[in-house]
């Protein structure tokens, strides 16, 4: 239910990038980090908003927000400081034409259900699974095909990544 080709525009606007910053707030962001791990197996130069370690974001950078709702505010904020540092933005969501869509110049638009949707407003998909159960696993699969196509476009394998996996567990 993900279009192939806003998969493979991402990974693109990944390759792209100087670095690449990643951000969600609560599963979402659960989920984002999992990315960021594989990004960083990947030999990508990317961070998770909000470490310590996060550098500042410059002109030449990704930032891809991960958000259901489209709306999360601290997610917006982030968003609109990227875009005035000349930053490009991308965004796994539900919501393509809500704020975070508006502001972004890649989307993945993701099947799911959320309670945060406007009154009215349709969720893409619907699930007896609680909350945003059914987005934050599409997103995890969204992000890990993501992963799969740099993998064939680099010509990188699961044992090279697999060398940039930490050995301090």
């Amino acid at each position: 239910m993900v279009k192939e080709e806003e998969i493979q525009g991402l990974a693109d606007e990944i390759k792209k990038a100087n670095k690449i910053f990643l951000a969600g707030a609560g599963r979402s962001g659960l989920a984002a980090r999992g990315f960021t791990n594989r990004l960083l197996h990947m030999g990508f130069d990317v961070h998770f908003v909000g470490e310590i370690s996060c550098p500042p974001i410059k002109e030449g950078d990704l930032i891809i927000l991960g958000s259901g709702s489209g709306t999360t505010q601290s997610l917006i904020v982030m968003g609109e400081k990227a875009k005035k540092v000349g930053a490009r933005i991308a965004t796994v969501t539900m919501f393509p034409t809500h704020t975070i869509g508006e502001m972004a110049d890649v989307i993945v638009t993701v099947p799911g259900s959320t309670p945060k949707k406007a009154e009215g407003e349709k969720n893409l998909a619907e699930s007896n699974q609680p909350m945003g159960n059914l987005f934050e696993q599409m997103s995890w699969l969204t992000y890990d095909s993501i992963i799969m196509n740099l993998m064939s476009d680099l010509g990188q394998t699961s044992e090279e990544m697999m060398g940039r996996h930490t050995n301090l567990e």
